[in-house]
């Protein structure tokens, strides 16, 4: 996900500069169903370490909402 402006999230203390970041969503089988349906359990935005070495990064756990919201906060390209 590319962001064209400086965000903030809750689960973050800082503002995170504008960029590309890894989005990773996890979802979960809903099983019973006469169809495929998937339900999901986790959505993780991976965040770059400012005091690591170069490359390191943290996963931050948020709600989805929020991350939709930054990134709509955001002009298109």
């Amino acid at each position: 996900m590319t962001f064209d402006r400086p965000f903030s999230l809750m689960a973050v203390d800082k503002m995170q500069p504008a960029g590309t970041y890894a989005i990773d969503i996890d979802e979960e089988l809903i099983e019973g169903l006469s169809f495929l349906a998937y339900r999901r359990v986790a959505t993780t935005i991976y965040l770059p370490l400012h005091q690591g070495n170069h490359g390191s990064v943290q996963a931050v756990r948020v709600d989805p909402q929020e991350l939709t919201a930054a990134h709509q906060e955001t002009p298109p390209a």
